[in-house]
């Protein structure tokens, strides 16, 4: 991982975002590796900062200057409640878990530098930002100057990349089992694993098209063929991808694994379907007769493991919130986190609420006003919070947001296995040595490991 530099221009004044004008003064710049960020600081700051990390990723070669102030308008509740604001828009797209963690880290320092030393830091992850947050909480949670005070994750991709992605994989096999389209018979073959070859030049619109072809998803369903339901249902049933989201996991399993593999990965391959036994279609046994089978190379799964699993070595305050129903990033990615500290005996650190909702991108202000603020409660007193006390304290903040509280106190998740096909035995991959340990350490994100 590169290190943390801070050797650039200081943050410019910028505009702030509508909602936030006349309460706060908001900075933009780009740091030493080439990262956009934005900074907001409130006219009444309350002394802490919350240090951001957002999800995707985005694809592209170059860091988006608009991203981190999107970010910033998405979250002004942060900043609503006193908190000083840092984001970062990462140094470049594509994946990269280690990467995105030192430029959070980056944006953090950035901060030091202009406005001094926070009173409390906190991590903030959304999406695949909880796990860059996760990260960043057990690679500089270790550090004697303990950076960060707690990590707030919501709707967190906490399985880590190495089986996180499964049901993408088994999504991508199926999909093309029933659609016959990607690739089509007529054009070039190329394993399953690598999402799209490294050549295509399709768009997300024309993947949409192929889409609607196979299972006109878009249309209603009396607008359908026979075929297309079927095949529709089929998809939907084996994988249990909500079909609102069957579009958005497909883009997923095509762009974005073409980037982990050809980009990230040399060209091999950390995935692997062996022995998963696919069932819920009108015929399973063809199913798992006709469906492309590969195996992962284990040091293409050694690799994107130590950039993007979680080793459950925390060692500050954990709260996370999570949609029951969020059709993105499966509840179930919480059962996987929590069993990942309990296996470190760390998991007296965390704290796992749930709320009766039904999106991935957005909760509710309330509640993320109740989870800051519970978070920063923690810390300060050193009282480990219950579930029910978070969501009671939720309605103080609902009379400033209104936007409701839907918190389950007694919800808990199923284990991971319940909704993803697990892969028979696991797979076991090398450890690194102390030498290729530390040559990881400067490697820009996922990699060939030395």
């Amino acid at each position: 991982m590169t290190p943390a530099r801070t050797d650039a221009p200081r943050p410019a004044t910028t505009a702030c975002p509508a909602a936030l004008a006349g309460k706060a003064t908001c900075y933009t710049g780009q740091d030493a590796n080439g990262a956009h960020y934005a900074i907001a600081v409130p006219d009444d700051w309350n002394g802490s900062l919350v240090v951001h990390a957002h999800g995707g990723p985005d694809l592209g070669d170059a860091s988006d200057p608009a991203r981190s102030l999107d970010d910033l308008d998405r979250w002004d509740v942060m900043v609503d409640q006193g908190y000083a604001w840092a984001g970062s828009a990462y140094r470049r797209g594509g994946y990269g878990t280690r990467m995105a963690a030192a430029d959070t880290e980056n944006v953090r320092r950035v901060f030091v530098s202009a406005f001094g030393e926070p009173e409390r830091t906190y991590l903030h992850g959304q999406s695949w930002g909880g796990d860059v947050a996760a990260k960043a909480v057990e690679v500089y949670g270790q550090r004697e100057d303990r950076p960060y005070d707690g990590a707030l994750l919501t709707n967190g991709v906490l399985a880590g990349g190495s089986r996180g992605y499964d049901y993408r994989v088994d999504l991508r096999v199926v999909y093309q089992y029933y659609c016959q389209n990607h690739p089509r018979p007529t054009e070039p073959r190329y394993p399953l694993w690598q999402g799209l070859r490294a050549t295509s030049t399709m768009t997300s619109s024309g993947l949409r098209a192929r889409l609607q072809e196979c299972t006109g998803y878009a249309s209603a369903p009396g607008d359908r063929t026979p075929l297309q339901q079927r095949n529709l249902d089929d998809i939907l049933a084996v994988t249990k991808i909500p079909e609102r989201t069957l579009e958005s996991h497909l883009r997923f399993a095509t762009f974005t694994f073409r980037d982990i593999v050809t980009n990230r990965l040399g060209g091999r391959n950390p995935f692997g379907n062996e022995g998963v036994r696919y069932s819920g279609s009108h015929d399973d046994k063809a199913l798992n007769a006709g469906v492309e089978r590969f195996s992962a190379d284990p040091s293409a799964v050694r690799d994107l493991s130590y950039d993007s699993d979680l080793t459950g070595k925390v060692t500050i305050p954990v709260l996370t919130l999570h949609a029951i129903d969020d059709p993105t990033a499966f509840v179930e990615h919480e059962a996987a986190y929590r069993a990942t500290l309990r296996g470190a005996d760390r998991d007296r650190y965390l704290v796992q609420t749930f709320t009766d909702e039904h999106e991935h991108s957005s909760l509710s202000d309330s509640e993320y006003a109740a989870s800051v603020a519970a978070l920063d409660r923690w810390v300060r007193s050193g009282r480990k919070p219950l579930p029910r006390s978070i969501a009671t304290s939720c309605a103080t903040y609902d009379r400033t947001y209104g936007t409701g509280c839907f918190y389950d106190p007694g919800f808990r998740p199923s284990a991971y296995a319940t909704r993803v096909n697990a892969r028979p035995g696991g797979l076991r991959w090398p450890a690194l040595t102390a030498g290729q340990e530390r040559a990881w350490s400067h490697v820009d994100g996922v990699g060939i490991a030395p």
